[in-house]
């Protein structure tokens, strides 16, 4: 449906006329970006992979298959290297990559039992027309001509509200959202962790934000934890404990890092902390860690010369 279309990019506007999959030879190229969706996924991916070229998809068709390697840079770069069992590396959920990337130097110190983590995600992760339902609701409420419109892309009205649902609902009352944290994330870090997630949608434009609760193996201190977040790698720790010391959806936008405020001891448990994390899910969680695995694929696979 996007043939013909012409899509500006760069600083110095030069534009790029999308081509018919249908007819695209993909011998010869090394790598192809998919984020089209999982109908696209399962039935090109397999024909650009028999081409010789790999493929990272950004859908959550592959996500779960066990040749192909559900790939963090940050966190699990090695795992890139199975890609050659299908020639198909895939993306995780925005809320999985932001989540995987705060965890991973905690897990490292003091090793993580289980992770309590809900999530306010929001309207991006629909797409372009759940951030439209969010303008059109929030400007009817403000210039009233007429009713709200009634909710189109979430299941209620999303301006000034928030809705316990995202996904489709399971047999055991948990979202496919939920059940997507919980599997990628023991995939991506370690399938010994217990995940619980409830997830959220609030009327923000971009952003994720995730109030998460983890307990550990070993003693750890909320300095401890600090000290390592603020050297990890894609991790930028924010966490001054006064009036505006940490970071909110609206400051994250348009940058890659994962942010992390509000480090504090759980005194609910043994070895247990308490974090805020933060990232731009259009960036971090989905284009560019996209982006960062082919470079990672390049450096590791694809060197020429």
């Amino acid at each position: 449906r996007s043939t013909g279309t012409e899509i500006e990019y760069g600083e110095s506007g030069k534009v790029l006329k999308c081509k018919n999959i249908e007819h695209f030879d993909f011998a010869g190229w090394d790598i192809a970006l998919f984020a089209a969706g999982s109908a696209t996924a399962k039935e090109y991916a397999p024909r650009a992979a028999a081409a010789g070229c790999v493929v990272i998809d950004n859908s959550s068709f592959y996500r779960m298959d066990p040749d192909v390697p559900l790939i963090v840079p940050e966190v699990n770069p090695d795992a890139i290297d199975g890609y050659k069992r299908k020639m198909i590396i895939a993306n995780p959920n925005c809320s999985t990559a932001q989540m995987v990337v705060a965890l991973k130097p905690l897990h490292d110190l003091a090793k993580i039992k289980r992770v309590v983590v809900s999530t306010y995600q929001s309207t991006s992760g629909a797409g372009k027309a759940g951030m439209d339902e969010l303008f059109e609701q929030t400007r009817a409420v403000f210039m009233p001509i007429g009713e709200v419109s009634p909710p189109q892309v979430f299941t209620k009205q999303i301006a000034f509200n928030v809705i316990p649902h995202i996904d489709d609902f399971l047999d055991d009352g948990f979202t496919k959202e939920e059940w997507k944290m919980v599997v990628e994330t023991k995939k991506i870090l370690d399938p010994k962790i217990k995940v619980v997630a409830t997830c959220v949608r609030v009327p923000v434009f971009v952003g994720h934000s995730e109030a998460i609760n983890l307990e550990f193996e070993n003693e750890i201190s909320a300095e401890q934890a600090q000290d390592v977040l603020r050297e990890a790698p894609g991790v930028m720790l924010i966490d001054k404990r006064e009036d505006g010391g940490y970071v909110t959806p609206i400051e994250c936008v348009g940058d890659g890092a994962t942010y992390v405020s509000r480090v504090r001891e759980d005194p609910t448990v043994d070895n247990g902390l308490v974090i805020w994390c933060v990232s731009d899910n259009l960036r971090k969680g989905a284009a560019l860690n996209a982006v960062q695995i082919a470079e990672l694929l390049g450096r590791r696979h694809l060197k020429k010369g």
